[in-house]
């Protein structure tokens, strides 16, 4: 049977994902182990977490039962269950169907019969094993209880090294990289004496070097990690202990405490909830850390722990025990039962409360820690942190093998032309040159023995042909790099005083090479702020600011003032409204704009709290208090709610309404009504998407809908947020009626979903049109232009988001990524295998249907995803033009936008995938379980790499990596993952790339990041600028470095056929030592850190000048070998010609300058003015630094050459002053340089002049300086942030949930008690489930007065948060 790793979801007991039913247990028999019978989920894997060491370990025996059968049967489980917390198994056959299990407890199943046990076992064959000691036990209260369990406490760790761990583990990591071992094992060598011609010390400086200065910038880095570790460990939480509260760090926090929270805190681990300041043990949570959303979301403790209230010493004798599942990654599940007082409770996710959660509009809560430190859901999802390497560091370890065998094949030529030399006329030289007495006297034993020891000295003699200071010098330039990005003013967010961060020092080049972005949306692109932008009432839009001279719409900056609404005593300063005429038509109580406004403040779900002294609103949706607040700023402020009125003050005049029914929102109906009374007269109030609302109003306003629907395709085409209200008037018998038929489907036992539904269709048509609101969920400033830009480097986002579908399109729109112009938005929300797999091969046979008949050009194709095409397009240039799917984007600038860098066709290939710019495709969470499986991962990928834009929305943290990972797999691109809450910790750990937002949603991303910013508008900037120019950089400095040490290694090799390959170096041996550390490095420092072919501006301004490092174009394999063959060229050139001119050489006064140590100081001092020639040449921005280190670093060979032959005693004492009085050397020297650097201009002249690239283009403009000023070319490139554009789509986003609306109606969070004014509607009956002792109560359902009275509780009826769906 064939069995593979799976990753992360996990098979429910019953099929709709909710736990069943758990049986009564005696209170005094032990506890039974949690154990999970699992039948398949729709998109189901098992998980179990083999990186956890802190399981709980049971002592309690699993199995119990008497007989040998029961001792198998057990032994047999306990080793499967050994094997399944060490591997993840699953068949492979993924659509196999696994029998359903018996619906009795597991507990009861886990002790049947061994007849039994082999039928679950043969079942198990197709099924993933599970640990059957799955359990962790906790006694709140109970330290030396819980320690004996070894929990991991509350301390995070992200640090890789300790004081103590430093040294071994950093030198541990640094030899595992190829160059240095090689480097270590060559010092072993130069130690020996019979083999070296070389001192140790010309590797060991080096080698220390590399080795120290990597150490010290792991340390550095390392540190960082530690100082956000202890920023994080030192927060101050409250601790219960001996009845009273006690501050402590988190790190001090232990499993079992009980901990107390305060309204806005962060949540320091996973708790059980046990108290709560609302009503009902309720409270209130954001989770946007977790999973992007910041809508509130609803926890509830048991009621009998609730009685505890905030009563210290109440809390501090709670002694329940706790039995619960082992630490997992699931955010949405979680099983267990509390036993207290001699009582067993359910526990299940709706009772814990997560790490990374802000406590909100909850004044504080108590809960007794479940899960602490790396155990907690939070830490879980945060993924292993990974090694991280740049595709050049891959590359130069390729190279490095190469140039090791090329090496050793110089070595073996040599060590055989030795032994053939030695042989052959070496023997007869003994009495000038005798043989080592290690080496036998016999002419070829001799020989041989000698060759094999030349061997060895040539691989010491041209060992520099692998340079180690290459490491350092790479090193040392992406650590200067590191602060550029730091130090850059352009990415620093002053209304934060936050400044771009790069949080590793090794990745700087990877930045300019990035093909894929994932990016998240709540925080990232958006700034979690929702306003009231525009609406439309009865036919008429309001909003735009019109100019009163030209007749044109006003574009709304931060300069424009507001209306000022200070008339109005509940007005909010932080409102803003620009149209004077919707607030001029409220002041005149115009009918229309009245009810739009009455409606508002009427139909929601909204808290209000008078608590501060000041109207605060708290509400489940940041959609709804935006309207709720628009319509309190315009006079229709709402005041307050019980469970059967709401109270709201319309221009100073209070207004008292019965609240008869809500009829609540859910994602099929995507409506909300309520239905009130005032003054005996009836009306429905309905707010929805506009297709909902549309097929329900009546048919004699066509013209009103006409307009409407105008003004709603003008707002979704502005990437608003929209939502029709509607109301109607209601007949006091209709109503009755309805609301007895409506009370009847409440208290149905079977389909009472359905039935409501129904019901609410009955009184829900009939309805008036009153308007539309336009919410903008507000982008972070230059989105839309930096997404642009980045599309046009060539680069395709992909959005990765926690939230809604309906809410990730609008998105999608508002930031460009979507467009009306495409052909059409691919929606998967299938959740079977089968379906899935039905959906996309219909869009894969879409898409090539479309291509088939309705091709695009190549260019045009190309100019869609950021790509150009010089032989379609001679004369346009690749500017920031927004990219449109069937039109290139034209620049003013008539330049090609090819980036034909030299070669033009076979390196610089479009984009194999085919992508088309007039696809999008939107991913739904449980359909990218099936997207993700291997049978169907390779068809997901030819559908989505052919759209323009992907958007993956209601996605788990470990879902984002995942789909980060498959691109890494399947695409071989390099990505970059960019979030700002910890839901997004896996995905930029996965990413080549991580980047994390310092937003408001904590700094979890970016304690895992490699580089932080304050916006996302700062990541354009980051690649196309520093990316761009750290790629380049790099390349220049390794094309130069490969040239120069191989110019310098050969020399070594040409000599050995005038030394009789006896391994004679041609340099001194401190020449050798200090050539790449010295002589050489300054010049190439300054191009790795200075260096740039264009301006930052112009790097924005044509984003395409990015491309080539998505092809590696600057430097492979073919530009290394083109540098060793020019390294190769100038070794002959500088060997030869002075060796020719110098050959039996006389000076004028007829001094011999024949001489070894002449000749050796000539061509190092030739070698060194030869590679500052080249040096200069390949600098194309020149600053002061660079002159002083180019140039510098030739005086300073001079000024070392006679320190150390003249103070120290070198041997070439006089060589270099001897040769440079004589004419001879001076004209070699120039001729050299001529030779060497004259076939490196004509090339480039040629190719600038005849095949010139962007770069060229665009830099010959910039030395012109005819390129026009930026700002002058935004008013034609940029695009709009608010574009004005039609649209045939829905603009509907509603970030609601289902079950507030029952809430309320059945008082359960209502501080205020039901006015009595009004009949008591909504308050639910109890109901008694037959064979079950769990209360559920109906929220709509009335009851009479008698039934309420005859409840035999005298505390309000406590309502599941299961039975509300929250």
């Amino acid at each position: 049977m064939d069995y593979e790793l799976e990753v992360f979801e996990v098979y429910d007991r019953d099929g709709d994902g909710h736990g069943g039913d758990e049986e009564e247990e005696d209170a005094a028999a032990p506890p039974p182990p949690l154990l999970r019978k699992c039948k398949p989920k729709a998109s189901c894997s098992v998980v179990l977490d083999p990186s956890d060491k802190s399981r709980s370990r049971s002592k309690t025996s699993i199995v119990s039962g008497a007989g040998s059968g029961a001792a198998v049967q057990g032994l047999r489980e306990s080793v499967f269950g050994a094997l399944g917390r060490v591997f993840v198994w699953r068949d492979r056959s993924y659509r196999t169907p696994v029998p359903d299990v018996a619906a009795e407890s597991p507990f009861i199943a886990q002790q049947r019969s061994t007849h039994s046990s082999q039928s679950f076992r043969a079942r198990d064959a197709r099924r993933s094993f599970a640990s059957f000691d799955n359990q962790r036990r906790i006694k709140a209260n109970d330290r030396s209880y819980n320690a004996q369990f070894r929990y991991a406490n509350n301390y995070i760790k992200t640090s890789k090294y300790t004081v103590l761990t430093f040294l071994p583990l950093n030198l541990f990591e640094q030899f595992q990289r190829l160059a240095n071992f090689y480097f270590l094992c060559l010092l072993v060598l130069q130690l020996i004496p019979a083999i070296s011609s070389l001192t140790p010390i010309t590797t060991a400086l080096p080698l220390i070097g590399v080795l120290g200065l990597t150490a010290i910038k792991d340390a550095y880095d390392d540190f960082q990690r530690h100082m956000s570790d202890s920023q994080v460990n030192n927060r101050k939480s409250q601790l219960v202990k001996n009845g009273q509260l006690v501050k402590e760090r988190w790190s001090s926090v232990q499993v079992g405490d009980i901990i107390r929270m305060d309204n806005n805190q962060f949540v320091a681990a996973d708790i059980l909830l046990l108290s709560s300041s609302e009503p009902n043990g309720l409270c209130y949570i954001e989770t946007a850390e977790l999973d992007g959303e910041t809508n509130l979301k609803c926890r509830q403790c048991t009621t009998e722990t609730a009685e505890m209230g905030q009563n210290d010493a109440l809390i501090s004798a709670f002694d329940g025990d706790i039995i619960c599942e082992t630490p997992n990654n699931l955010l949405n599940k979680f099983e267990g039962t509390l036993t207290w007082k001699n009582r067993q409770y359910s526990l299940d996710n709706d009772k814990i409360i997560l790490r990374g959660c802000v406590l909100r509009n909850t004044q504080w809560c108590y809960g007794v820690v479940i899960f602490a430190g790396k155990d907690t859901k939070l830490m879980q999802n945060s993924g292993k942190t990974k090694f991280k390497r740049t595709s050049i560091d891959r590359l130069l370890n390729f190279l490095i093998i190469g140039i090791v065998f090329f090496l050793l094949s110089m070595c073996l030529f040599c060590m055989v032309a030795c032994g053939i030399w030695e042989s052959l006329v070496g023997r007869y030289f003994q009495a000038y040159l005798p043989w080592d007495s290690l080496v036998p006297s016999e002419p070829l034993g001799g020989a041989t023995i000698i060759a094999l020891l030349v061997f060895f000295s040539y691989a010491i003699v041209l060992n520099t042909v692998v340079p180690i200071s290459l490491y350092v010098s790479v090193e040392v330039i992406r650590f200067v790099q590191s602060f550029l990005i730091n130090w850059d003013e352009q990415m620093y967010h002053d209304k934060t005083n936050t400044h771009a961060k790069a949080r590793t020092t090794t990745l700087n080049e990877e930045l300019g090479q990035i093909e894929y972005i994932f990016s998240d949306k709540t925080g990232t692109l958006t700034q979690n702020i929702m306003t009231f932008n525009k609406c439309s009432i009865a036919g008429l839009t309001y909003g735009d600011v019109i100019d009163k001279n030209t007749g044109e719409v006003v574009e709304i900056t931060d300069d424009l003032p507001s209306l000022d609404f200070s008339f109005n005593s509940y007005y909010e300063p932080e409102f803003r409204w620009y149209d004077r005429a919707l607030l001029d038509a409220v002041k005149k109580e115009d009918a229309d704009a009245c009810n739009f406004f009455r409606l508002l403040a009427l139909c929601h779900t909204v808290m209000s709290d008078n608590s501060s002294g000041k109207l605060e609103y708290q509400a489940q949706s940041p959609d709804e208090s935006a309207l709720v607040s628009a319509a309190r700023n315009f006079g229709f402020v709402f005041k307050e709610r019980s469970p059967n009125s709401i109270t709201i003050e319309v221009m100073g005049k209070k207004e008292v309404y019965e609240l008869l029914c809500i009829l609540d929102f859910n994602n099929v109906r995507k409506r909300m009504s309520v239905i009130l009374r005032r003054e005996g007269h009836l009306r429905l109030y309905c707010k929805g998407a506009d297709n909902v609302i549309y097929e329900r109003l009546k048919n004699n306003c066509e013209e009103t809908k006409g307009r409407t629907q105008e003004h709603l395709n003008k707002f979704a085409g502005e990437g608003l947020r929209t939502l029709c209200l509607a109301c109607r008037d209601l007949d006091e018998d209709f109503f009755n009626d309805w609301k007895q038929r409506h009370q009847e489907a409440a208290l149905s036992m079977q389909d009472r979903d359905e039935k409501l539904d129904a019901i609410y269709e009955e009184i829900e048509t009939e309805m008036v049109l009153l308007g539309v609101t336009a919410i903008e969920d507000k982008l972070q400033d230059g989105v839309p232009q930096a997404i642009a830009n980045l599309m046009l480097a060539g680069i395709k986002i992909w959005v990765l988001t926690g939230d809604k579908q309906e809410t990730a399109i609008n998105i999608g729109y508002s930031c460009q990524l979507l467009t009306d112009d495409m052909l059409d938005v691919f929606i998967v929300d299938a959740s079977t295998f089968d379906e899935v797999d039905q959906q996309l091969r219909k869009f894969k046979e879409s898409i090539r249907i479309v291509n088939a008949y309705h091709p695009m050009s190549p260019a045009s194709n190309n100019a869609a995803n950021g790509v150009s095409d010089d032989h379609s397009r001679p004369n346009s240039m690749g500017t920031s033009t927004p990219p449109q799917p069937q039109a290139p984007a034209v620049s003013v600038v008539t330049f090609s936008t090819e980036l034909d860098y030299r070669e033009g066709s076979p390196d610089l290939k479009t984009d194999d995938d085919g992508t088309n710019g007039t696809f999008a495709i939107v991913i739904n969470g449980h359909s990218l379980v099936h997207c993700l499986h291997p049978k169907m991962e390779q068809l997901f990928l030819e559908v989505v790499v052919r759209c323009r834009s992907v958007i993956c929305c209601r996605v788990t943290p470990l879902q984002k990596a995942l789909v980060v990972e498959l691109i890494k797999k399947n695409k071989h691109a390099v990505t970059l993952a960019i979030g700002d809450g910890a839901n997004d910790v896996s995905m930029i750990k996965a990413a080549h790339i991580g980047v994390g937002i310092s937003g408001q949603e904590g700094m979890q991303a970016v304690l895992a990041s490699d580089y932080s910013i304050a916006q996302f508008r700062f990541l354009e900037r980051l690649l196309l600028v520093h990316g761009r120019w750290s790629y380049y950089r790099m390349c220049s400095f390794l094309r130069y470095f490969f040239n120069k040490n191989f110019a310098f290694t050969l020399c070594h090799f040409w000599y050995a056929f005038f030394c009789g390959f006896s391994a004679q170096t041609v340099f001194d041996p401190m020449y050798i030592s200090v050539y790449n550390l010295f002589y050489t490095s300054q010049p190439v420092l300054a191009v790795g850190i200075f260096d740039q072919d264009v301006n930052d501006k112009n790097s924005i301004l044509y984003p395409q000048l990015y491309r080539p490092g998505h092809i590696n174009l600057f430097f492979n394999k073919k530009e290394f070998f083109r540098s060793a063959l020019q390294g190769c060229y100038v070794s002959i050139v500088l060997f030869f010609i002075p060796f020719g001119t110098y050959f039996d050489a006389m000076s004028p006064i007829g001094q011999s300058l024949s001489d070894y140590m002449l000749l050796c100081s000539v061509v190092a001092t030739i070698l060194v003015i030869v590679n500052t020639a080249q040096i200069a040449l390949d600098t194309q921005y020149w600053t002061v630094v660079n002159h002083v280190l180019i140039w510098g670093s030739l005086a300073v060979y001079f000024i070392m050459d006679y320190f150390y032959n003249y103070l120290l005693g070198g041997i070439y004492v006089g060589a270099l002053t001897m040769a440079m009085s004589e004419l001879t050397f001076w004209f070699t020297t120039v001729l050299v340089v001529i030779i060497c650097i004259m076939p490196v201009l004509a090339w480039r002249f040629y190719f600038v002049d005849v095949f010139p690239t962007l770069s060229d283009r665009v830099r010959l403009k910039q030395r012109l300086q005819t390129m026009r000023t930026r700002q002058s070319q935004d008013v034609l490139r940029t695009p709009s942030a608010r574009r004005a554009r039609r649209s045939i789509r829905s603009g509907y986003a509603f970030a609601h949930q289902e079950g507030f609306g029952r809430l309320i109606t059945s008082g359960k969070i209502m501080r205020k008690l039901p006015n009595t004014d009004f009949s008591i509607a909504g308050l639910g009956k109890i109901i008694h489930s037959s064979g079950s002792n769990q209360v559920k109560t109906s929220a709509v359902a009335p009851v009479s007065a008698q039934s309420h009275e005859s409840n035999s509780s005298g505390r309000a009826p406590i309502q599941d948060l299961d039975t509300i769906n929250l």
